[in-house]
């Protein structure tokens, strides 16, 4: 007998949520993403990949004031983090990653946006299978 609720490996019950244990909070986190010098660039955003021993599929979100003022810096890294944790369990991997936002990410449609974050993820060794 079925009850109607999610079963446990179906889509639904994906933990799709970020946790603060699955983003990165110190500076010291992404000045080491960065000191790796593993960047993969695209149209709308810098995909920097950290990879060691203490990787842990972690997300950092960076805006700089090249991409606006106040509200649409947040909006860009709303928008980036929200791309990032949507396709997170389709990711593998003991790395960081730390996504820098590029001006056009504000204007950008949201499939393109999705596509883009797949390539790059692919490119970064993070997706399970090569399809994007």
């Amino acid at each position: 007998m079925t009850t109607g609720a999610p079963q446990p490996d179906s889509p639904e019950r994906l933990d799709r949520r970020l946790s603060k244990r699955q983003r990165l909070t110190k500076q010291l986190q992404f000045e080491r993403t960065y000191a790796q010098q593993q960047r993969f660039v695209g149209r709308f955003m810098v995909l920097w990949r950290y990879t060691g021993e203490d990787g842990a599929l972690r997300l950092g979100v960076v805006a700089g004031r090249r991409v606006g003022p106040a509200v649409i810096r947040n909006r860009a890294k709303r928008r980036l983090r929200e791309a990032f944790r949507l396709n997170r369990p389709g990711f593998q991997g003991r790395m960081d990653v730390v996504l820098v936002a590029r001006p056009a990410v504000i204007k950008a449609k949201w499939g393109d946006l999705v596509q883009e974050i797949n390539r790059l993820a692919a490119q970064a060794g993070l997706k399970k299978c090569a399809n994007y």
